[in-house]
């Protein structure tokens, strides 16, 4: 088993945002994401377009490729895609991104494909399988101001912010051995609040907040809401996400081969 899986670095799907600089539009994803692919997952990550009004299918773009990955990102999940009114004029959305994210997700869960979700892709796997979000997580009473400060530096910003608690039995438990309790960064502003159906609650802030789920009934599609990316080669606990995806990754290409 361990040479057919060794025999091919597997390539991953990397879902993109779209971006205006000067006058023209851009397909982006940010460097930190790729680079957390290559050197703590060992995979060739794929940069996905953004949605073309359903030019391309699923299904098409995802053949041949062993994950999928869902990066964070400056958007939020349209609200009107968990049947919520707007609560703030200035939310930034990226509705290419989302029709890209939400066609794929469902193609990757129907084949099992692994999945690994960070912050907005904790967000995406959430309301595709039919779940809601606050759109401001610090305005609920009760919860913790998850944000950031942006005119920080990015050591500051990417710093340790608090724990969460990991879920006993769960993905989480196993990629770290049962660990119970983890220290992670936050920069984010909106979170989980209705779990979607299927999914799984693998970790939770000290206010409650869902921090990381899993979809019961794949092998691996996991998402975080914190951001493991940053300087992943630093942070033992932070690449064990990513070498967990990684051999997740591998499996699937072992399990994809023929017999003989």
């Amino acid at each position: 088993m361990t040479n057919k899986i060794s025999s091919k670095i597997p390539r991953v799907g990397v879902v993109s945002c779209t971006k205006t600089i000067g006058q023209h539009d851009y397909h982006a994803v940010q460097d930190k994401y790729l680079a957390a692919l290559v050197r703590a997952a060992n995979v060739i990550p794929i940069i996905l377009p953004a949605d073309f009004s359903g030019a391309f299918e699923a299904k098409n773009l995802l053949d041949g490729l062993d994950g999928l990955f869902l990066t964070g990102s400056p958007s939020n999940v349209a609200n009107w895609r968990y049947d919520a009114p707007l609560d703030s004029p200035d939310m930034l959305m990226d509705e290419r991104r989302d029709a890209r994210s939400f066609s794929v997700i469902a193609h990757a869960l129907t084949t099992q494909l692994p999945i690994f979700g960070v912050c907005r892709g904790l967000q995406e796997l959430n309301v595709a399988m039919g779940g809601t979000l606050y759109q401001a997580v610090h305005q609920i009473n009760g919860k913790m101001d998850h944000r950031d400060d942006p005119a920080a530096p990015k050591e500051k910003q990417y710093a340790f912010a608090h724990t969460v608690s990991v879920i006993e039995g769960g993905l989480l438990a196993k990629i770290y051995d049962q660990t119970k309790t983890l220290t992670v960064n936050s920069l984010h502003g909106q979170g989980i609040q209705r779990l979607g159906k299927g999914l799984r609650v693998e970790a939770t802030a000290p206010d409650g907040l869902i921090e990381a789920i899993s979809v019961s009934a794949s092998p691996f599609a996991l998402a975080v809401q914190w951001h493991p990316e940053w300087q992943v080669t630093h942070y033992p606990e932070y690449q064990a996400l990513f070498h967990a995806f990684g051999a997740a990754c591998r499996e699937h290409i072992w399990q994809s081969q023929p017999e003989g």
